[in-house]
């Protein structure tokens, strides 16, 4: 009987570690760059924890939250590695783009590490994809909350970047609210279809508050 129960457990380990792919560093298929509206952020989560970031004279739109690594199916994360960890220095130049120096250690450490590139080679071809990417300047411009279909977000984007296709790019949205959008892209940062995990978009009208 215990023979059995060993036999089972070790092959739900073997579908489990199957289906989330390997952990070694480097070993990944593209990757998912996603880009948060900060005044969404702020309204769900900032505000209540008085985050920096969501002081005014911040001027935060679309922040980098992350670029991934990323399986077809599924992705790695906390992957080990023997790269340095980035310093204080690189966290804080990081909070530029991304918000906060403590999300640029987290992004880091989750999804850095999977990638084979040292904390410097991550951090700057994070800041390489985010500057890739055409933010609609419209959005800047709202004076007020507004509420839409979540597809506008993503036309606009499409809209903003002609090479970038709707199988390309997806929109999030959280407790009524826009999220954010993620953009697939290769190991060269070119445009790519994105896996049909990643392909989940929100399909409901949401809150787009305006930039403090």
């Amino acid at each position: 009987m215990l023979r059995l129960t060993a036999c089972i457990l070790l092959a739900l380990l073997s579908i489990s570690y199957a289906a989330a792919g390997s952990k070694q560093t480097g070993d990944f298929d593209y990757y998912v760059l996603a880009l948060s509206w900060s005044p969404s952020w702020c309204a769900i989560v900032g505000d209540a924890d008085k985050a920096a970031q969501c002081e005014p004279k911040y001027d935060f739109g679309f922040t980098l939250h992350g670029l991934w690594p990323q399986f077809e199916k599924g992705w790695p994360s906390f992957c080990p590695t023997k790269k340095t960890a980035p310093s204080r220095g690189m966290t804080a130049a990081m909070a530029r783009i991304m918000g906060s120096s403590g999300l640029a250690w987290h992004q880091w450490d989750k999804h850095g590490r999977c990638s084979g590139l040292s904390a410097a080679e991550y951090y700057g071809l994070s800041s390489k994809a985010y500057a890739k990417i055409n933010r609609p300047p419209v959005f800047r411009r709202l004076l007020k909350p507004l509420n839409f279909p979540a597809k506008v977000v993503e036309s606009a984007f499409l809209e903003a970047n002609p090479a970038l296709r709707p199988n390309m790019i997806t929109v999030t949205c959280k407790r009524a609210h826009f999220q954010e959008v993620r953009i697939c892209l290769t190991k060269t940062l070119e445009f790519r279809t994105c896996g049909r995990d990643v392909l989940r978009d929100c399909q409901q009208n949401i809150t787009f508050p305006p930039v403090r």
